[in-house]
């Protein structure tokens, strides 16, 4: 095929180096009998290897330029479906209930778009039909907040590790990609534990928010004024849990913030 020029205003980079492909595969644990759904193929390169190597492969590319050439070498397929849009604007529940994704196992498997990489993140991890697992290439920086243990927790990782346990897998040099980013990648697995309840999880996100508004403040500082409590209601709520009065929200574990949700 004829080679492609990356858009910078999609975050286009495409990846090129086989050996991180076959280590993607490895993660995933790809098997015959797979039903994949893979956002942004770009180019195809997952795509043409997923195509071998499993029984349905689902991807979804915004590029209509590279849909059109994914389209044309698939136009003979009955098992992949390559469909335009934009991950962020489309309903799943009914993209999935309409391609049977509904009543079967799936993983996902993407190389997403670094800019937009949290809310993809957030929208992956509350589908309703919920994923076997993730395995997503990132920006480095960002594998390692994602997986990032108590002591220098985030919001970020609060969200991801909530819903999910979360393990940054291998890295990956700039120079897997083309054209070259400006920073290292890395590849993550996201296993789903937990299903999306807005309701129920509400509580520990507004917690966690509140807790995480002046980085150099105390969990109490911050708790006292973001939910208005006095300091020394909020520090006899934490002494209940074992928790210091000095501690900082990045120092908590999700088992952390469950028992605070608990309390308040």
């Amino acid at each position: 095929m004829e080679r492609v020029k990356a858009k910078k205003s999609l975050g286009q980079n495409f990846l090129q180096d086989a050996e991180v492909i076959e280590k993607i595969f490895e993660v995933a644990n790809v098997q015959k009998t797979d039903w994949v759904f893979e956002i942004g193929p770009g180019t195809g390169v997952l795509a043409f290897r997923l195509s071998d190597q499993v029984e349905k492969l689902l991807a979804i590319e915004i590029d209509h330029r590279l849909v059109e050439r994914l389209q044309q070498h698939f136009v003979d397929s009955k098992s992949v479906s390559i469909l335009e849009g934009n991950i962020l604007d489309m309903d799943l529940k009914e993209l999935f209930e309409a391609f049977g994704f509904d009543e079967h196992p799936y993983k996902i498997i993407a190389n997403i778009p670094y800019y937009i990489t949290a809310p993809i993140i957030k929208t992956l991890l509350s589908l309703k039909y919920q994923p076997q697992s993730l395995t997503l290439m990132v920006q480095n920086e960002v594998a390692d907040r994602l997986a990032a243990k108590p002591g220098g927790m985030s919001l970020l990782s609060i969200m991801a590790q909530y819903y999910a346990t979360v393990e940054k897998k291998f890295f990956v040099q700039r120079e897997a990609f083309d054209p070259v980013p400006d920073v290292d990648s890395a590849v993550i697995q996201i296993i789903p534990r937990r299903a999306y309840n807005p309701e129920e999880d509400r509580r520990i996100f507004r917690l966690a928010r509140a807790g995480f508004a002046a980085r150099r403040k105390t969990l109490a500082n911050n708790l006292s004024s973001g939910l208005s409590i006095a300091k020394e209601t909020v520090e006899e709520k934490l002494k209940l849990l074992g928790l210091r009065p000095d501690i900082r929200a990045q120092a908590l574990s999700i088992e952390d913030w469950e028992r605070l949700g608990k309390i308040f």
